[in-house]
């Protein structure tokens, strides 16, 4: 193996990302070594490619972005255990701490030192990658580079969906990118009675109805108690999932829940929003925000989910090879695709 590999560099503090040539990651006695397949592009990396100011804020130049993977491991630490050579792979991006209160009771999704890889730390957007082996998520054979390289987002939309029960409820998702849709697809394999996916974007409805059992609502043409009628609903959604980070998607989804109803929220709103929380308190409604994935909880659930039926496959919209990234983010950025998949082998 040669120590030098291509890789996506945000090399400059402006617009864009650079394929470039770098040294091959040197691991430590808990890392390994992983062999890049496939590299999903999301929504953070959009962010970083724009270097709008989270971006600025937050990443250090330079800095091999990406952190959604799926590859094969090629070297092993001296002290990792349980792991073979040639296994293959994708992994838990977030880095945590072991000082923490939260990570020493367990809580690692919770733990407030940690990091990401292709955001804090060297990323995956590369053909090689260094990570912890701790972090290592092994993939079992039924399961696609592919699908693999969605993993992180799928996790996001499993932690979402299933911060509530949702046997038999009725849910709303309000956003239809691609965790959205996702989340939609897996509250109906959990159970769910009613799904409804608002957006304003055609084709991303369009899509959602084509991946997952979904009655899919453009709030700019329909009205939302129209669709309950339909549904005969009597009151309103059981569960929101707010996966859109759009101020009248919430403000929606809040009037259109039961008295009691629960919110999960993962979008995140830009800057601050005006909230009427006497809405919020006279209807007794919970809101939980969620952040990443339950290490290593979401893990095993979505796997599981993935053997017993679940298939989001239909999401992946668009494959490029590595050298043809620039057309991926273009097509990324375009909002008239899913899941964009770099193909690094």
């Amino acid at each position: 193996m040669t120590n030098e590999m291509k890789a996506l560099v945000k090399a400059e503090p402006r617009e864009g990302l650079w394929l470039q040539t770098a040294p091959v990651p040197e691991i430590g006695p808990d890392d390994v070594l992983i062999k890049i397949n496939k590299t999903g592009i999301c929504g953070t990396d959009i962010h970083i490619w724009n270097w709008d100011e989270w971006a600025q804020k937050t990443v250090p130049v330079p800095l091999i972005t990406g952190h959604e993977f799926a590859g094969e491991i090629v070297e092993l630490g001296r002290d990792v255990k349980d792991i073979q050579l040639g296994q293959r792979c994708s992994g838990e991006g977030h880095l945590i701490g072991k000082h923490s209160r939260q990570s020493r009771a367990g809580k690692f999704h919770l733990d407030p030192e940690t990091r990401g890889i292709g955001v804090n730390e060297q990323g995956a957007f590369a053909q090689y990658l260094r990570l912890p082996a701790f972090n290592v998520v092994p993939l079992p054979d039924e399961i696609s580079d592919d699908i693999g390289a969605i993993l992180d987002p799928l996790g996001n939309a499993v932690h979402t969906a299933l911060s509530f029960d949702l046997v038999g409820e009725d849910v709303l998702v309000t956003g239809a990118g691609p965790i959205g849709i996702m989340a939609a697809a897996v509250a109906r394999h959990a159970g769910a009675r009613n799904v409804v996916i608002t957006d304003v974007n055609a084709e991303r409805l369009a899509l959602a109805a084509k991946v997952a059992d979904v009655h899919p609502v453009n709030v700019a043409k329909e009205d939302l108690n129209d669709i309950k009628a339909k549904l005969k609903m009597k009151q309103g959604f059981d569960v929101g999932l707010e996966m859109s980070g759009n101020q009248t998607a919430l403000d929606q989804m809040i009037e259109a829940m039961v008295m009691g109803g629960r919110i999960a929220m993962l979008g995140i709103p830009p800057g601050k929003s005006p909230v009427d929380w006497s809405r919020i308190v006279f209807k007794a409604i919970t809101i939980k925000g969620v952040y990443g994935r339950e290490i290593f909880e979401t893990w095993y659930k979505m796997i599981a989910m993935l053997q017993n039926g679940l298939d989001v496959s239909g999401v992946l919209t668009h494959r490029f090879k590595v050298d043809d990234f620039e057309q991926g983010f273009a097509a990324m950025k375009s909002g008239q695709s899913g899941k964009v998949v770099l193909d690094w082998r």
